[in-house]
């Protein structure tokens, strides 16, 4: 089984709001990742999203905090490379087991990530080091098969080349 994420004792939250569309997607109002708090005014992303848009996992990003103490994202304004994968997983009702043997699946080409059972999803983070063509393959062929449906969070050039 692979191991979802690690989790570290200085991790930080960092709220992302959203734009919920007309069909009520994303179903919440405001994303809170995990984030290293870099002491500048800026926090480091570490993990991939789940409904944040064009924000990957090790991006650099300045926070404001209000009146409460709570970091709301203004502005990304160093870019990882990575890329944000979300998957809907659709084979056995997104179950435990669908959903970690997605991950499995995705782990063998280089990507982290994790599952969540509310929504039956997947996120992935996808480093510029994983097999970036095997993995668009792999998506192409699941949504093919009606494994999953998923879309890009965050994507680079190396990404988009891929697929080319």
């Amino acid at each position: 089984m692979v191991p979802v994420t690690n989790s570290e004792e200085n991790h930080v939250k960092v709220h992302f709001p959203l734009d919920v569309d007309e069909d009520g997607w994303p179903p919440v109002g405001v994303e809170s990742v995990r984030a290293v708090d870099l002491g500048d005014g800026t926090v480091r992303v570490a993990n991939a999203p789940w409904f944040a848009q064009g924000i990957a996992s090790g991006d650099v990003v300045r926070v404001e905090l209000d009146e409460d103490g709570v970091r709301w994202a203004e502005e990304t304004v160093e870019a990882s490379d990575h890329c944000t994968i979300r998957l809907i997983v659709l084979q056995d009702g997104g179950s435990t087991e669908a959903r970690q043997a997605v991950l499995d699946d995705f782990h063998r080409l280089g990507t982290t990530g994790e599952g969540i059972e509310r929504f039956g999803m997947v996120a992935l983070d996808v480093p510029p080091s994983a097999d970036l063509p095997r993995i668009r393959a792999l998506l192409e062929r699941g949504d093919a098969e009606g494994r999953w449906d998923w879309e890009e969070g965050c994507v680079t050039a190396a990404w988009t080349a891929a697929g080319a």
